[in-house]
Protein backbone atom coordinates (compact mmCIF):
# COMPACT_ATOMS: atom_id res chain seq x y z
CA UNK A 1 0.00 0.00 0.00
CA UNK A 2 1.18 3.46 -1.11
CA UNK A 3 0.45 6.22 2.07
CA UNK A 4 -0.02 9.70 0.05
CA UNK A 5 -0.43 12.84 1.68
CA UNK A 6 -1.97 15.60 -0.58
CA UNK A 7 -0.22 18.89 -0.14
CA UNK A 8 -2.58 21.79 -1.94
CA UNK A 9 -4.15 25.39 -0.45
CA UNK A 10 -7.69 24.88 -2.89
CA UNK A 11 -9.58 22.16 -0.90
CA UNK A 12 -11.86 21.31 -3.74
CA UNK A 13 -8.54 20.19 -5.76
CA UNK A 14 -7.60 17.90 -2.77
CA UNK A 15 -10.64 16.24 -2.35
CA UNK A 16 -10.74 15.50 -6.27
CA UNK A 17 -7.36 14.31 -5.88
CA UNK A 18 -8.38 12.11 -3.41
CA UNK A 19 -11.31 10.86 -4.82
CA UNK A 20 -9.23 9.96 -7.85
CA UNK A 21 -6.20 8.27 -6.11
CA UNK A 22 -8.85 6.58 -3.82
CA UNK A 23 -10.04 4.33 -6.62
CA UNK A 24 -6.52 2.74 -7.14
CA UNK A 25 -6.58 -0.72 -4.27
CA UNK A 26 -2.81 0.38 -3.75
CA UNK A 27 -3.32 3.62 -2.46
CA UNK A 28 -4.32 5.02 0.68
CA UNK A 29 -4.63 8.99 1.38
CA UNK A 30 -3.20 9.41 4.59
CA UNK A 31 -3.94 13.24 4.75
CA UNK A 32 -4.45 16.22 3.58
CA UNK A 33 -2.97 19.86 4.15
CA UNK A 34 -3.35 23.27 2.42
CA UNK A 35 0.17 24.25 2.47
CA UNK A 36 4.47 23.24 3.42
CA UNK A 37 4.29 24.11 6.81
CA UNK A 38 1.32 21.72 7.58
CA UNK A 39 2.71 19.01 5.50
CA UNK A 40 6.13 19.28 7.21
CA UNK A 41 4.07 18.74 10.40
CA UNK A 42 2.12 16.37 8.98
CA UNK A 43 5.04 14.25 7.38
CA UNK A 44 6.88 13.77 10.75
CA UNK A 45 3.42 12.37 11.93
CA UNK A 46 1.94 10.23 9.60
CA UNK A 47 5.37 9.00 8.05
CA UNK A 48 3.85 8.54 4.40
CA UNK A 49 5.78 7.28 1.31
CA UNK A 50 4.59 9.95 -1.38
CA UNK A 51 4.07 13.34 -0.97
CA UNK A 52 1.50 15.10 -3.56
CA UNK A 53 2.89 18.94 -3.52
CA UNK A 54 1.51 21.85 -5.03
CA UNK A 55 4.18 24.71 -5.42
CA UNK A 56 2.23 28.87 -5.07
CA UNK A 57 0.94 27.95 -1.15
CA UNK A 58 0.56 30.74 1.51
CA UNK A 59 2.41 30.41 4.72
CA UNK A 60 5.22 28.14 3.03
CA UNK A 61 5.63 27.21 -0.79
CA UNK A 62 6.06 23.92 -1.75
CA UNK A 63 9.70 23.96 -3.19
CA UNK A 64 10.47 25.33 0.01
CA UNK A 65 8.95 22.71 1.80
CA UNK A 66 10.10 20.16 -0.37
CA UNK A 67 13.54 21.48 0.45
CA UNK A 68 12.88 20.55 4.67
CA UNK A 69 10.92 17.39 4.05
CA UNK A 70 13.66 15.95 1.48
CA UNK A 71 16.42 16.85 4.13
CA UNK A 72 14.38 15.91 7.13
CA UNK A 73 12.76 12.85 6.10
CA UNK A 74 14.84 11.09 3.10
CA UNK A 75 12.65 8.05 3.19
CA UNK A 76 9.52 10.10 1.61
CA UNK A 77 9.15 11.08 -1.68
CA UNK A 78 7.75 14.01 -2.67
CA UNK A 79 6.45 14.29 -6.24
CA UNK A 80 5.63 18.32 -7.58
CA UNK A 81 1.82 18.45 -9.15
CA UNK A 82 1.22 21.69 -10.05
CA UNK A 83 -0.26 23.76 -12.60
CA UNK A 84 3.13 26.24 -13.08
CA UNK A 85 5.76 24.54 -15.27
CA UNK A 86 8.14 27.76 -14.53
CA UNK A 87 11.58 26.21 -15.55
CA UNK A 88 12.90 27.87 -11.92
CA UNK A 89 10.19 25.79 -10.10
CA UNK A 90 10.92 22.88 -11.69
CA UNK A 91 15.11 22.93 -12.00
CA UNK A 92 14.75 24.06 -7.97
CA UNK A 93 12.36 21.82 -6.62
CA UNK A 94 14.27 18.33 -8.45
CA UNK A 95 17.31 20.07 -7.13
CA UNK A 96 15.98 20.17 -3.31
CA UNK A 97 15.18 16.53 -3.79
CA UNK A 98 12.06 16.08 -5.42
CA UNK A 99 11.21 12.90 -7.35
CA UNK A 100 8.89 14.29 -10.33
CA UNK A 101 7.39 17.05 -11.20
CA UNK A 102 4.16 16.79 -12.70
CA UNK A 103 1.06 19.37 -14.05
CA UNK A 104 -1.91 19.10 -12.97
CA UNK A 105 -3.99 18.68 -16.78
CA UNK A 106 -2.26 15.07 -16.16
CA UNK A 107 -5.02 12.34 -16.44
CA UNK A 108 -5.33 9.93 -14.27
CA UNK A 109 -3.36 6.53 -15.55
CA UNK A 110 -0.15 8.75 -16.05
CA UNK A 111 -0.48 10.72 -12.28
CA UNK A 112 -0.43 7.19 -10.69
CA UNK A 113 2.17 5.72 -12.55
CA UNK A 114 3.95 8.99 -11.89
CA UNK A 115 3.46 7.85 -8.12
CA UNK A 116 4.31 4.25 -8.23
CA UNK A 117 7.46 5.28 -10.02
CA UNK A 118 8.64 7.66 -7.43
CA UNK A 119 8.06 5.24 -4.48
CA UNK A 120 9.61 2.58 -6.35
CA UNK A 121 13.25 5.07 -6.65
CA UNK A 122 12.51 6.45 -10.01
CA UNK A 123 13.12 10.30 -10.95
CA UNK A 124 9.82 11.28 -12.89
CA UNK A 125 8.94 14.05 -15.20
CA UNK A 126 5.46 15.01 -17.34
CA UNK A 127 5.99 15.43 -20.78
CA UNK A 128 8.47 18.47 -21.45
CA UNK A 129 9.57 19.15 -18.57
CA UNK A 130 12.67 17.35 -18.72
CA UNK A 131 14.27 20.10 -21.87
CA UNK A 132 13.63 22.38 -19.13
CA UNK A 133 16.54 21.32 -17.30
CA UNK A 134 18.14 20.09 -20.08
CA UNK A 135 18.45 22.18 -22.02
CA UNK A 136 20.35 25.01 -19.91
CA UNK A 137 23.05 22.27 -20.33
CA UNK A 138 22.54 21.93 -24.32
CA UNK A 139 22.91 25.89 -24.43
CA UNK A 140 26.28 25.86 -22.78
CA UNK A 141 27.54 22.90 -25.36
CA UNK A 142 29.51 24.30 -28.44
CA UNK A 143 27.27 23.58 -31.23
CA UNK A 144 29.78 21.13 -32.93
CA UNK A 145 29.56 18.83 -29.53
CA UNK A 146 27.24 15.67 -30.32
CA UNK A 147 24.05 15.53 -28.03
CA UNK A 148 24.66 14.29 -24.41
CA UNK A 149 23.38 11.07 -25.01
CA UNK A 150 26.25 10.47 -26.62
CA UNK A 151 28.57 10.61 -24.60
CA UNK A 152 27.63 7.43 -22.62
CA UNK A 153 29.92 5.94 -24.72
CA UNK A 154 32.73 7.43 -23.64
CA UNK A 155 31.38 6.52 -19.89
CA UNK A 156 33.80 3.17 -17.75
CA UNK A 157 31.86 0.33 -17.20
CA UNK A 158 32.14 1.14 -13.01
CA UNK A 159 30.85 4.69 -14.51
CA UNK A 160 27.90 2.79 -15.78
CA UNK A 161 26.89 0.96 -12.86
CA UNK A 162 27.10 3.94 -10.28
CA UNK A 163 24.90 5.92 -13.08
CA UNK A 164 22.16 3.30 -13.63
CA UNK A 165 22.10 3.13 -9.21
CA UNK A 166 21.74 7.19 -9.57
CA UNK A 167 18.73 6.51 -12.03
CA UNK A 168 17.34 4.33 -9.46
CA UNK A 169 17.92 7.44 -6.55
CA UNK A 170 20.22 5.66 -4.75
CA UNK A 171 22.90 7.43 -2.53
CA UNK A 172 26.28 7.37 -2.47
CA UNK A 173 26.09 5.03 0.68
CA UNK A 174 23.82 2.66 -1.30
CA UNK A 175 25.57 2.43 -4.59
CA UNK A 176 28.65 2.25 -2.72
CA UNK A 177 27.07 -1.39 -0.64
CA UNK A 178 25.82 -2.46 -3.81
CA UNK A 179 29.13 -2.48 -6.00
CA UNK A 180 31.30 -3.61 -2.77
CA UNK A 181 33.17 -0.53 -2.77
CA UNK A 182 34.09 2.65 -0.96
CA UNK A 183 31.87 5.71 -0.70
CA UNK A 184 34.92 7.72 -1.36
CA UNK A 185 35.57 5.88 -4.58
CA UNK A 186 31.77 6.31 -4.98
CA UNK A 187 32.26 10.03 -5.35
CA UNK A 188 34.95 9.92 -7.10
CA UNK A 189 33.13 7.77 -9.67
CA UNK A 190 30.21 10.70 -9.72
CA UNK A 191 32.59 13.64 -10.22
CA UNK A 192 33.52 11.61 -13.69
CA UNK A 193 30.03 11.50 -14.43
CA UNK A 194 29.07 14.42 -14.16
CA UNK A 195 32.03 15.93 -15.83
CA UNK A 196 31.77 13.47 -18.95
CA UNK A 197 28.52 14.31 -19.59
CA UNK A 198 28.70 17.81 -18.62
CA UNK A 199 25.88 17.98 -15.82
CA UNK A 200 25.59 20.66 -12.99
CA UNK A 201 24.56 17.82 -9.94
CA UNK A 202 23.44 14.52 -9.93
CA UNK A 203 19.79 15.19 -9.95
CA UNK A 204 20.50 16.11 -13.69
CA UNK A 205 22.49 12.53 -14.07
CA UNK A 206 19.99 11.49 -12.47
CA UNK A 207 16.91 12.52 -14.87
CA UNK A 208 19.06 12.28 -18.21
CA UNK A 209 19.78 8.54 -16.81
CA UNK A 210 16.57 7.69 -16.55
CA UNK A 211 15.52 8.71 -19.93
CA UNK A 212 18.29 7.25 -21.72
CA UNK A 213 18.65 4.43 -20.18
CA UNK A 214 18.71 1.41 -22.39
CA UNK A 215 21.79 3.20 -23.74
CA UNK A 216 23.74 2.68 -20.93
CA UNK A 217 24.45 -0.88 -22.14
CA UNK A 218 27.41 -1.32 -24.33
CA UNK A 219 24.88 -3.31 -26.56
CA UNK A 220 22.68 -0.67 -27.05
CA UNK A 221 25.39 2.27 -27.88
CA UNK A 222 24.96 1.90 -31.76
CA UNK A 223 21.58 3.13 -31.79
CA UNK A 224 22.08 6.52 -30.33
CA UNK A 225 22.40 8.14 -34.09
CA UNK A 226 18.71 8.31 -33.91
CA UNK A 227 18.87 11.10 -31.12
CA UNK A 228 20.91 13.49 -32.92
CA UNK A 229 18.81 16.52 -33.79
CA UNK A 230 17.72 16.46 -37.58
Amino acid sequence: MIRVLLVDDQIIIRQGIKSLLESQSDFEIVGDVENGKEAIAQVEILQPDVVLMDVRMPIMDGVAATGVICQQFPNVKVLILTTFDDDEYVSQAMRLGAKGYLLKDTPLEPLVNAIRSVYAGHTHLGPGLLQKIITPISDSIPSSTPPVPLEFAELTPREKDVLRLIALGANNREIAQSLFIAERTVKNHVTNILMRLNLRDRTQAAILANTFLQFLDDDNLNSIDFLRPN
